[in-house]
């Protein structure tokens, strides 16, 4: 239900959104400045409820900033043609498809790692442990940055070293 002159409170109740996002939205331009009442307090209308949720929605799908802030120039302008709309979204498609490439690229270089650690030393003590080996060995020589996840060719051993993907290499960092 929309309602005038809501406070940032329930703004953020009716959005699901946190309070500390809405002032953050406010502060780059995504959403403008709420209205004031002579105490201080934000007062929010209908059409930020709106725009709010849009801009939810728009992030949970995982859009970028600089995407919504596109987004949001669009549903701001309903004259623009729906094709720009289209395009954002394929773009961020495009992106999402090729993170899951990736994702899966780490996925089979992980299942490497545990199958390597069950074959060979998942018993054994930490020193003598593949993954700990695998993980602290230098790139393989030829690997260009940003190139995917693979198994590389089979160790003396026996036992494939997955290569990291710029993904793996993303989560490493945190």
């Amino acid at each position: 239900m929309l309602q005038s002159g809501l406070s940032i409170g329930a703004l953020a109740t009716q959005t699901n959104t946190n309070v500390p996002t809405i002032r953050y939205y406010e502060e780059i331009g995504l959403l403008p400045l709420a209205q004031r009442s002579a105490n201080g307090r934000r007062y929010y209308r209908d059409a930020d409820l709106k725009r709010l949720s849009f801009i939810k929605r728009c992030r949970d799908f995982g859009f970028p900033i600089e995407q919504v802030r596109e987004m949001v120039k669009l549903f701001e302008d309903g004259d623009r043609s729906c094709i720009e709309v289209r395009n954002l979204a394929q773009t961020h498609l495009d992106t999402v498809r090729a993170r899951l490439e990736e994702m899966r690229q780490l996925e089979a270089s992980l299942m490497a790692f545990v199958a390597s650690c069950d074959e060979a030393c998942c018993q054994g003590v930490t020193r003598d442990c593949n993954i700990i080996e695998d993980l602290s060995a230098a790139a393989p020589a030829g690997l260009a940055a940003g190139q995917g996840c693979g198994a590389a060719p089979a160790k003396p051993e026996k036992r494939s070293k997955p290569v990291e993907s710029a993904a793996f290499k993303q989560i490493r960092r945190t």
